[in-house]
């Protein structure tokens, strides 16, 4: 479908309520109103553009799925990436397929779609099955955390569970059946701790700069001064979780090179410039005394 495709009329979005769903029939963007909660708050730019250039070439290729809040007007379910890149392009109106969904039923959905197409970083996909859980049992997400624990202490302890408690853990488990990704007990002592973590650590692992492992192994580190180094140095350097393990250890037990006072600093850079030496004039030493000199550029004009 062509750009100019997928702006030509359709007779065949006028009758929304009467049937449970409808396939590919053309709506006025203008229509589809976002949701006020989506699974996925972080988008690529890189990824952004490409399926801008993908749908600006071939169109879109796959209806986004809406449900009705009026006869004319729709709620986005699915498919936010290409309403947003169809937005941009300038597109008035974009294939859809309608369903009647109620607020869980479209919540799971829309959950679905972005896990089954281009995964979640970790956060989002965390809160996401979080919310799942809190509507299907419509409780609050410390009442989720607190079931989630009362039934694994039982387990341990091997005490016996109420009957409504039994229920609520079946249907949490049907849930992640559903989902496809892990368990009620991964996603208690793996996912649920990541929103504790440091709001700087979050802010990487929500980019996709971090693995969640090396995420919380950062996240042990109190001074933020050193989480940021570190998670700067894993992105750089793409450092393994066992070699970021092994450098949380290090700053831990403070094995860190001692800094000396500015005033030193100064006094053995001006002496060192002082020195006698035939670098000056040694073709070898030039290059080495250039190269050195970049590096105290670029370390010097660092804020």
């Amino acid at each position: 479908m062509t750009k100019a495709s997928t702006r030509r009329k359709s007779e065949s979005s006028t009758s929304i309520g009467n049937e449970a769903s409808q396939v590919g029939i053309i709506v006025k963007l203008r229509s589809i109103k976002l949701p006020k909660k989506q699974p996925r708050r972080f988008f690529d730019v890189a990824k952004m553009e490409q399926l801008e250039e993908s749908i600006d070439k071939y169109g879109i290729l796959e209806p986004l799925i809406v449900r009705p809040v009026t006869a004319k007007t729709y709620e986005l379910v699915a498919g936010e990436r290409r309403y947003r890149a169809a937005k941009k392009l300038g597109l008035t109106e974009i294939p859809v397929v309608v369903r009647k969904l109620n607020e869980q039923e479209a919540w799971e959905l829309a959950l679905l779609e972005n896990l089954q197409r281009d995964d979640l970083n970790p956060i989002d996909e965390t809160e996401g099955i979080l919310e799942l859980i809190c509507q299907a049992l419509n409780i609050t997400t410390d009442e989720v955390t607190s079931l989630l624990n009362q039934a694994a202490n039982a387990k341990r302890r091997d005490q016996p569970l109420t009957d409504n408690v039994i229920r609520q853990l079946e249907i949490v488990d049907d849930l992640f059946r559903t989902v496809g990704r892990l368990n009620r007990e991964s996603f208690r002592t793996n996912r649920l701790p990541l929103l504790n973590l440091p709001e700087d650590v979050l802010g990487f692992l929500r980019n996709g700069g971090l693995e969640y492992t090396k995420a919380k192994a950062i996240a042990k580190l109190t001074d933020r001064k050193d989480r940021q180094t570190l998670m700067q140095q894993v992105v750089e350097e793409r450092l393994s979780l066992s070699e970021v393990k092994r450098k949380v250890k290090k700053l831990l037990q403070g094995d860190r090179p001692s800094l000396k006072p500015q005033s030193t600093l100064r006094s053995e850079f001006e002496s060192v410039i002082q020195l006698q030496s035939d670098a000056w004039t040694d073709k070898r030493k030039q290059k080495k005394i250039e190269r050195l000199l970049q590096e105290l550029k670029t370390v010097l004009a660092r804020k």
